[in-house]
């Protein structure tokens, strides 16, 4: 059983948004990509995303599971034990996200899920004077009481939290990890975008900053992916080269997300056949352009 797995709810109306969240464009993916994309660099269990029933999704990570929350339009709770119901043997812990969170860091999943123990059933962020239940981390063992508290419509998340042992994690206990304070100080993991003009902020931001290894050679790019991080190289890798991402774990697909802090490291391989590419369609150009050269020259001798 893996300690951790990952719930993303995706079935949401969107009515302020007046389109689909889970499908909206993120710098060549979508926000329902990158999102499971980043919970899954964060746990080491599965990643089940919730939709509505019927509903239509984005393409997805082939190792991204969907449930369809068969009682839409009853909010997040119904969500959750959804989510909770398709991991209930495979995980102790979920942590719960919602779709809209593109700036969402590993490093703040990794804290909230961490302060977890046996002494507590959810660990409830709290971010700017607001809690954050989709945006927090549950036991899964939690399941058996969300379903007395939906037979009885009790489907508010404050009931939940009124049958559970609460951890509140304000702003400064979650800065107190070293890591996420440095890289995400501003807690714009919790950030989600309800409207238009939230999302075309966001969506204007710069792309985090990703440290780019090229066999001896290291750079400093500005990405959301890998696509991006290799289309801004030197040679650029092929769209689907396999890199490793922070020294330890293989990767590849143009759409895997980045955050800030990444380092992305290409084999000297796969520069060397990019070399050879280069080198080869160079070579190509230059007969292109010698061909095309005597072929003048044949046409001006001809009508001298």
């Amino acid at each position: 059983m893996a300690h951790a797995a990952a719930i993303v709810l995706a079935g949401g109306k969107s009515s302020r948004m007046g389109s689909p969240k889970a499908a909206l464009g993120w710098h060549g993916s979508t926000l329902l990509r990158r999102v499971t994309g980043i919970v899954a660099r964060s746990v080491d269990g599965p990643v089940v995303v919730v939709s509505a029933p019927g509903q239509a999704l984005p393409a997805l990570d082939p190792g991204v599971e969907v449930v369809a929350d068969e009682r839409e339009g009853r909010g997040p709770v119904q969500g959750i034990a959804a989510g909770l119901a398709a991991i209930r043997d495979r995980a102790e812990v979920a942590y719960v996200s919602a779709t809209d969170v593109p700036l969402l860091h590993p490093a703040f999943v990794r804290r909230v899920v961490g302060a977890l123990h046996a002494e507590v059933d959810v660990v409830l962020p709290e971010v700017g004077g607001h809690r954050q239940p989709l945006s927090a981390a549950y036991r899964v063992d939690l399941l058996g009481v969300i379903d007395e508290l939906i037979g009885t419509d009790r489907m508010r998340p404050a009931s939940l939290f009124e049958r559970s042992r609460v951890l509140h994690m304000r702003e400064d206990d979650l800065l107190e990890d070293p890591t996420l304070a440095r890289l995400d100080p501003a807690l714009a993991s919790v950030s989600n975008l309800n409207e238009p003009g939230e999302y075309e902020r966001a969506h204007a931001l710069p792309a985090p900053e990703i440290a780019v290894v090229l066999g001896s050679r290291r750079e400093t790019v500005r990405a959301w992916s890998l696509g991006a991080a290799a289309a801004s190289i030197d040679p650029a890798p092929q769209a689907n080269a396999v890199a490793t991402l922070n020294g330890n774990r293989v990767v590849r697909g143009p759409e895997f997300p980045l955050v800030a802090g990444d380092t992305i490291a290409f084999s000297a391989a796969e520069l060397d056949r990019r070399k050879q590419a280069s080198r080869a369609d160079h070579e190509d150009l230059r007969r292109e352009s010698a061909d095309a050269e005597q072929h003048r020259a044949r046409h001006d001798r001809h009508h001298a």
